[in-house]
């Protein structure tokens, strides 16, 4: 079965074909990071309008790359939430019309499900029931994967995501947007011991998490020392705060496995690309004897891909839209 998948909930867009869930015939992604760098930060407005300009492009690019005309394609898949709305609406629109034109069922994805069903595609011997950390620009979760569609949210952020403060840390020190990857860079030089930063918790939530603090004491620490006419060291910030992140993402999915029962690991998202959580992440887990698993460096952005593949589930457990589907900016994984 070949699903097409359509993705548009940030600044990429994304369209993709997957056979049976595993199998990539193409992945084409369409960046949109040097314009809204100038910014420091994603302009919704602006991806909107990017999205309408890139899309059919896009998807016609990975229909070509498939040897696939529509009519070789047994169901549009689409990110319907959450996200940016009017980059949601894009991709939902066009992916209706797509579908009500070619006669294919229509069915309707979680962003988050996505990113998730990416290691499906790397890790074919990958089966629920596992637990997954969830850490992106938008989202830090721990989920139950239950099935392939059913899921249980046991940990997420109260305020600020892992790859929000990524993004705020980095501008304060210096560092471009997205400052995830220079972070990365600048703490493989820097010392991680050099400032000792807050490990945030939630009072009666121990698997949830909270940023927002972390990314304060750090932002105080560089603004006073400018105030005082102290240098910084950038990469020693770098490498503190990132130590200090993978350590609460780690540390908390670790407990949680640990008292939920689960010894099979997974990670996603964005921040699954940071060198720091995945090599503390595989250490705990050899530690303790689980089972990890984790996408390739190039299925852990947004992608079209992770989308067909989730797709392809929700398909077989009998998810389907039609003309009234709707784009949703907030949404539960368990409401889906």
């Amino acid at each position: 079965m070949k699903i097409l998948g359509i993705e548009s909930s940030c600044d990429e867009t994304a369209a993709a074909v997957v056979e049976d869930g595993k199998t990539i015939l193409s992945n084409v992604v369409s960046t949109q990071i040097e314009e809204h760098r100038k910014y420091g930060g994603v302009v919704p407005e602006i991806a909107s309008r990017r999205h309408s300009e890139n899309i059919y492009g896009v998807v016609e690019k990975a229909l070509a790359d498939a040897n696939l005309t529509i009519d070789g394609i047994d169901a549009v898949a689409v990110t319907y939430a959450p996200g940016l709305i009017g980059a949601l609406l894009v991709g939902t629109g066009f992916a209706k019309g797509l579908a009500m034109a070619s006669g294919k069922p229509l069915v309707p994805v979680h962003h988050i499900a996505g990113h998730i069903a990416s290691n499906y595609i790397a890790h074919h011997d990958l089966k629920p029931p596992y637990l997954c950390l969830v850490a992106s620009g938008g989202h830090s979760h721990i989920v139950e994967i239950l099935d392939y569609t059913k899921f249980r949210v046991v940990g997420r952020t109260r305020d600020d995501a892992a790859g929000e403060c990524f993004d705020k840390v980095g501008r304060v020190i210096g560092f471009p947007y997205p400052a995830g990857k220079y972070i990365d860079e600048a703490a493989k030089r820097g010392d991680d011991k050099a400032y000792k930063f807050p490990h945030p918790t939630v009072n009666g939530s121990p698997y949830d998490f909270s940023f927002s603090g972390l990314k304060t004491n750090v932002i105080n620490l560089v603004h006073n020392a400018e105030q005082k006419g102290i240098g910084i060291n950038a990469d020693n910030i770098a490498a503190s705060f990132q130590k200090t992140v993978a350590e609460i993402l780690v540390g908390k999915t670790m407990l949680a496995a640990e008292e939920l029962g689960y010894k099979t690991i997974a990670l996603a998202g964005g921040v699954s690309a940071n060198t720091g959580v995945r090599s503390l992440l595989q250490s705990e887990c050899d530690k303790r004897g689980y089972s990890l698993y984790m996408p390739p460096l190039s299925l852990c952005g947004d992608n079209a891909a992770m989308i067909a593949c989730q797709g392809y589930y929700d398909y077989l457990d009998g998810k389907r839209a039609d003309e009234s589907l709707n784009a949703i900016a907030t949404l539960s994984l368990e409401n889906i």
